[in-house]
């Protein structure tokens, strides 16, 4: 595979128009570099906002095996299509067309949440702040791994089957289910489909041309990055893309795709609302909705690292993004990551000053990494912070790694035979992931998902316990399976937990509560 240090294509200003100086660009450009040698990434697309004017561009690597990245490739920029929710909502404030304290059953009376006064109390400003008591990631194996068969209407319904751990509003646990809801109260509150509405509200009048949401066609659009994944220690294609992309239920929560340019163009809105992205010669947004969005409504954990590594003294979620105070200033952020595909939007507002980071694999310390050096390039400069410097902190941090001491227990493992788990086996049912059977294939015996066909492992036996280790690219490492028998005699159940407890939150087992409800297709 062609290293991304090997060929670049470089964007940027004419110097009359830039506001970085010569020397700045090389500072950028050995930053810029240092994060591709250090990382090795497979493609990475960086854009930055100074004083109204795009300052620096650079878009280098491989989309796709036959084309090279640009500005207009499109990446998916995940999580960060929450801002684009919860901006579209707080346009819809603008426009009396909603109130962000108004009860979500007024516009979804169907709605329900497991208990019946969360169910009546829950607001729309809730349903975008972490607060509903829900364990972190809750529901997320119905929107991942994609594509599956889940729609929209089975993530709503399947909330209501999701027990929470906190009570309500009492702390911050990151959800993406609640942004589902999200949408579809700005759909009910419009009258149009939340894709139209992202469309209309959002990427039109600021002339965000690129971004893709909802079902197109991949080479109609042309131009699309593929994620990529390490594999013995190098980045190889992910799962690529078929030819139509589908309207996936996470949407509002991650599904967005964008170009480097387009998100230049929507950082340059907040940060210049005067300035950029006028319609009809006033803002896109109101000061009003612009305060609302940007203050803290849910206090989050102020980390160790951020007390040293930014003199961080705040920590809290608004709408649609994380805000915190870095070495005096505000920082207002947030991050997005998909299999494959990793984002960081970052504003430093009182700089007048934000940054995009687009990078098509998966890269969770690379983006660490570049994201604080690029924040210390404008809150702290006589630092003079480096890749390596940041970069050599991080593995400090990790040190000897506590997951492959988790893992050690189940290096020993042999798959399942048919014979010494046969009283295991059947079609299980869980209130809200469905169906899944643990029959045998062949020789082996296999774990699949109905409605997700990608949750699909072979089961093995790890001393005296049994786990599914999951097919490429599926949920990550594994899962342990426990079987028990309800004292009424009724059945077998099962709980799954990860193998892995620091694994991605995403991979919620912790929350099915399966029952065995009939015997494998065609075993006696």
């Amino acid at each position: 595979m062609t290293l991304l240090c090997v060929i670049a294509i470089v964007f940027s200003l004419p110097a009359e128009s830039s506001a970085i100086s010569t020397n700045s660009k090389e500072s950028l450009d050995k930053i810029y570099d240092d994060v591709v040698a250090r990382y090795r990434l497979p493609g990475l697309a960086v854009g930055i906002v100074k004083e109204g004017e795009v300052v620096y561009a650079r878009a280098v690597g491989d989309a796709s095996s036959n084309r090279r990245i640009d500005a207009d490739t499109l990446f998916k920029i995940a999580s960060n299509s929450k801002a684009m929710t919860a901006a579209v909502l707080a346009r819809l404030v603008d426009a009396g067309k909603l109130k962000w304290d108004d009860p979500v059953i007024k516009y979804l009376p169907d709605f329900r949440m497991y208990d019946p006064w969360v169910t009546r109390e829950l607001q729309v400003r809730d349903l975008l702040i972490h607060n509903s008591g829900l364990g972190a990631g809750a529901g997320d194996l119905m929107l991942w791994p994609e594509p599956n068969l889940f729609t929209r209407e089975d993530v709503i319904h399947g909330l209501r089957f999701l027990k929470p751990v906190y009570s309500f509003r009492s702390r911050y646990a990151y959800d993406n289910s609640l942004y589902i809801v999200a949408g579809e109260v700005a759909a009910a509150a419009s009258g149009m489909p939340y894709e139209a509405l992202v469309r209309k509200e959002l990427f039109e009048p600021l002339g965000m041309t690129r971004c893709q949401v909802g079902e197109w066609k991949r080479d109609v659009v042309g131009n699309v990055a593929q994620p990529h994944v390490r594999k013995e220690g190098r980045y190889v294609p992910g799962r690529v893309d078929d030819e139509v992309i589908l309207n996936i239920p996470m949407a509002p929560a991650g599904g967005i795709r964008c170009s480097l340019n387009d998100m230049l163009k929507w950082i340059s809105m907040w940060l210049e609302p005067d300035r950029s992205g006028l319609i009809d010669g006033k803002p896109w947004l109101s000061a009003e909705q612009r305060k609302a969005v940007w203050s803290s409504q849910m206090i989050m954990t102020l980390t160790q690292r951020m007390r040293d590594w930014d003199d961080s003294h705040y920590s809290a979620y608004g709408y649609g993004w994380r805000l915190a105070d870095v070495d005096g200033t505000q920082k207002v952020s947030h991050t997005g990551t998909l299999s494959g595909m990793y984002s960081a939007v970052t504003l430093l507002p009182e700089k007048n000053a934000g940054f995009v980071i687009l990078i098509n694999g998966d890269a969770d310390d690379a983006r660490t990494v570049l994201n604080q050096v690029l924040v210390k390039y404008f809150t702290a400069p006589e630092q003079k912070r480096t890749v390596a410097y940041y970069a050599d902190l991080l593995e400090a941090e990790a040190g000897a790694s506590e997951k492959d001491e988790k893992k050690a227990e189940v290096r020993e493992r042999q798959p399942a035979s048919v014979a010494e788990i046969r009283s295991k086996l059947g079609v299980y049912r869980d209130p809200w992931l469905g169906e899944v059977d643990i029959c045998p294939v062949g020789k082996s015996v296999v774990f699949s998902a109905r409605k997700s066909p990608r949750i699909r492992g072979e089961v093995m036996r790890a001393g005296q316990r049994w786990l599914v280790e999951w097919e490429s690219d599926g949920p990550d490492v594994g899962a342990w399976l426990d079987f028990s028998s309800p004292a009424d005699g009724s059945g077998t159940a099962l709980k799954m937990s990860k193998v892995d407890p620091e694994g991605d939150f995403s991979n919620d087992f912790e929350d099915l509560a399966f029952e065995r409800i009939g015997a494998c297709p065609g075993l006696h």
